[in-house]
């Protein structure tokens, strides 16, 4: 992994190397392959924009069933902070009527995300709704939703790499880098 690098104003240091992450993937759609392999009608993976993109393309090349894929867009991070705001900016564009849907979520922390979308998804009766992130924070979490599908849990520690951001910047690391003190 490489040494600290510098995103603005804030400095982080490796925290995750690529092949962790990589074999995390592989174990959770292990996981999915297990439940999704014999379904009636192929679920539907829904990644949220923009931070589950690297993760869903990844995951998508590892499980072993038909599936479709659809995104939703929404926002709740100002810097490294949420703001408690939900707001969406791109709806669902396909028909999940009692279909099986899987939540790609880049990072599950507080959980008002997530939240906000199963209601959202919940509204078009799908058969069912289960959540897959690349990062879970276990102790940050509020609500009772269950997060089945967690990749790697992680602290309460602000991260980017890999599809997550530090005002928009830093998705394109390969690696997890957590904000240090200089």
């Amino acid at each position: 992994m490489e040494n600290k690098i510098k995103i603005l104003d804030k400095t982080f240091k490796p925290m995750i190397p690529a092949k962790d992450i990589d074999k995390a993937i592989d174990e959770v759609a292990q996981k999915l392959n297990a439940d999704y392999s014999n379904t009636e009608q192929p679920p539907i993976l829904v990644g949220i924009l923009n931070g589950a993109v690297v993760f869903l393309t990844d995951l998508i090349r590892k499980v072993n069933f038909l599936h479709e894929i659809a995104f939703l867009r929404v926002s709740s991070y100002e810097g490294t902070n949420s703001t408690g705001n939900i707001k969406m900016h791109l709806g669902l564009e396909i028909d999940i009527t009692n279909r099986d849907v899987i939540i790609v979520e880049d990072i599950v922390d507080t959980g008002s995300s997530i939240d906000y979308l199963i209601r959202y998804i919940q509204s078009f009766s799908p058969k069912s709704v289960n959540v897959c992130s690349l990062f879970f924070k276990p102790e940050k979490y509020r609500y009772s939703h269950e997060i089945k599908y967690p990749a790697m849990n992680i602290g309460n520690e602000f991260i980017v790499g890999f599809g997550l951001d530090y005002d928009q910047l830093g998705r394109n690391l390969k690696d997890i880098y957590v904000v240090c003190d200089e």
